[in-house]
């Protein structure tokens, strides 16, 4: 019964309707919120919202988080003689990294004195885990910026064991060589 095209995106109990007509948005919301409340159900209004998602209007001033990733518009790079195009980016929700750091830092408080290898190899299975999720093509800065943070922590909680440094930088940096840290990458490029 809509006008314009509709795109439906679902995961789990989560899901993000996109409207090309504002009105068919408005109606879908209401008749959404009857057939709830018809199963004794109700939409969560902190969760749910309408926004106008265009790349016509200010880039920049419209965006939403779904799934821990943050979604607004931009333009593709200028290669060449091709002219810039809109282009939806996605990020690492901002609530979603800052509590990420946090999980890592209390991670890295409990298990700073196990042996190193044992600490760095668990250390980047929940390295490798975080890039599999949050590596999607657009996301390096977001990635980058959580394996720098994840660094000095690690280089600050492993100096914690005694009174004095037990590294300085470059002894810190030949640990790294010898154990290695899992590097960012993008696994999705989709």
């Amino acid at each position: 019964m809509c006008r314009g095209q509709v795109y439906l995106n679902r995961y789990a109990d989560d899901f993000v309707c996109a409207f090309e007509n504002e009105h068919d948005a408005k109606r879908y919301y209401k008749a959404l919120k009857q057939r709830l409340n018809k199963y004794n159900l109700e939409v969560a209004e902190d969760k749910t919202r309408l926004i106008a998602f265009s790349p016509l209007r200010k880039r920049g001033k419209t965006r939403f988080d779904y799934l821990s990733f943050e979604f607004s518009w931009g333009l593709t790079r200028k290669i060449g003689r091709r002219l810039r195009r809109p282009i939806i980016k996605r990020r690492t929700s901002r609530k979603k990294f800052r509590a990420s750091r946090r999980t890592f830092k209390d991670w890295l408080t409990d298990n700073t004195r196990l042996p190193k290898k044992i600490l760095f190899a668990k250390l980047n299975r929940k390295l490798r885990g975080y890039y599999q999720y949050y590596g999607i093509r657009g996301n390096s800065k977001s990635l980058g910026n959580f394996a720098y943070y994840v660094t000095l922590l690690l280089f600050k909680w492993i100096n914690r064991h005694s009174q004095r440094k037990s590294y300085n930088w470059m002894g810190f940096r030949e640990l790294v060589k010898h154990f290695g840290i899992a590097k960012p990458r993008i696994y999705h490029a989709f």
